[in-house]
């Protein structure tokens, strides 16, 4: 699905990668662009229409759905991310319930929302925004990754119930991004406006799923080897 002349909404779209995803969107030219976002003051970026919703409360991702219910492309890219000491530290649940808030309810919330109008729709299309943490093991972020993996199950139960509703389903699976939320790890990063091309021209060839960058292309290239990359990682991962 193109996005030229389409209604693009996108969830934590104040900074960062869902930023992108808007600036991307209006330079390939959709006809109306919704960027959501928990505070709205202050945010002032042309052709840009700013739209408060918090993915955890319900009341406003009801709002938001009624606001811009002419929405054609849904991007779930709210997310947030924390380090920890291990999956065996005593946070782990309490940082688990915060991670599966947002970057798994939230997502299932929102789609929720929007999916009636979606399906009503000639041309309709969601992109979640997942994670390669999900196929590697890094003990320092284990909350995060199985709120992620609980996304990617969702988004593949999703593409196949929607299939026959014709709204396309592109599961986004990168590493990390050069944004705020990485600001703290010193690791190498994918540029923002790198993933969100690469993202738009997937949904445009009709795709279900984008590699976003190499680590993730070579991380999943070791799924079907009998020593996978969720067991051993590719060296420099």
């Amino acid at each position: 699905m193109d996005i030229k002349n389409e209604t693009v909404f996108i969830t934590g779209a104040n900074r960062g990668l869902g930023l992108a995803f808007a600036r991307e969107a209006r330079l390939r030219g959709a006809a109306r662009v919704y960027a959501g976002m928990r505070k709205t003051d202050g945010f002032n970026e042309p052709g840009i229409i700013p739209v408060k919703i918090d993915v955890t409360d319900p009341a406003s991702i009801t709002a938001a759905a009624a606001l811009a219910a002419d929405t054609t492309v849904l991007i779930n890219n709210a997310g947030i991310a924390a380090l920890i000491d291990g999956p065996l530290s005593a946070e782990v649940a309490a940082q688990s319930a915060r991670m599966f808030d947002t970057n798994y309810y939230g997502v299932v919330r929102v789609t929720q929302a929007f999916e009636p109008n979606l399906s009503k729709k000639p041309n309709a299309a969601i992109i979640n925004v997942l994670s390669d943490i999900v196929w590697l093991p890094r003990p320092i972020l284990a909350p995060y990754a199985a709120s992620k993996a609980a996304a990617w199950s969702y988004t593949n139960q999703l593409r196949f119930h929607l299939r026959d509703h014709g709204v396309q389903v592109l599961g986004l699976h990168v590493g990390f991004v050069d944004t705020d939320l990485t600001s703290g790890i010193d690791v190498p990063k994918a540029s923002p406006a790198d993933v969100v091309r690469q993202t738009f021209d997937a949904l445009a060839a009709g795709k279900s799923e984008v590699m976003a960058d190499q680590g993730t292309t070579v991380l999943k290239g070791t799924l079907a080897a009998e020593e996978p990359g969720y067991i051993t990682p590719p060296q420099g991962l």
